[in-house]
């Protein structure tokens, strides 16, 4: 993706913030007029790529596009793993301990942004930015739902669970 950092209504900056909370395999290459040093920085530390600036060469362009594209191909960035469950991205498949487990579509897509965040305290709010539409009710308990049933496909039989409740807080997902 080729993401000018100068849009109309929503600065770049953070229309990164939201590719990066659901895809932070897409390769993302901030194109600007600003030569700062300290915006290149902020940049390539909010989860950009590559960083270029206005004016430039197209065929620079062109050659870093190729050069990102090259890194997305990896086969790595269509797997994750994190304890005993791994998540196959292209074929949308899910192991746990080797076996497979079925997942509805909008529970694979909870469990790839809880892998995507590993350790961290996610809000119900932001599992809903992510995975449900921005104007969805946030008074609904759809997060709830839908990490029970995570929880109910993913967590060993006598076992705590991968997935854990911080009160007032959010979830977060810990696999052993």
């Amino acid at each position: 993706m080729i993401l000018d950092i100068g849009l109309p209504g929503m600065d770049g900056h953070e229309v990164l913030g939201r590719i990066r909370a659901t895809r932070s395999d897409l390769p993302v290459l901030m194109l600007t007029a600003h030569d700062d040093l300290a915006e290149k920085v902020g940049a390539l530390d909010r989860g950009a790529d590559d960083y270029l600036t206005k004016p430039f060469a197209f065929e620079e362009l062109l050659a870093r596009v190729r050069a990102l594209g090259r890194r997305a191909d990896q086969p790595s960035s269509a797997r994750l793993e994190s304890g005993e469950v791994q998540l196959d991205l292209l074929s949308r498949r899910v192991y746990r301990s080797g076996e497979q487990v079925e997942l509805s579509a909008r529970e694979f897509a909870l469990l790839e942004y809880f892998m995507r965040h590993p350790g961290q305290v996610l809000s119900r709010q932001q599992i809903l930015s992510a995975i449900w539409d921005y104007s969805f009710d946030v008074e609904s308990n759809v997060v709830d739902v839908y990490v029970r049933y995570l929880r109910r496909k993913l967590d060993p039989p006598e076992g705590p669970s991968v997935i854990t409740t911080v009160r007032g807080a959010g979830y977060r997902f810990e696999p052993r």
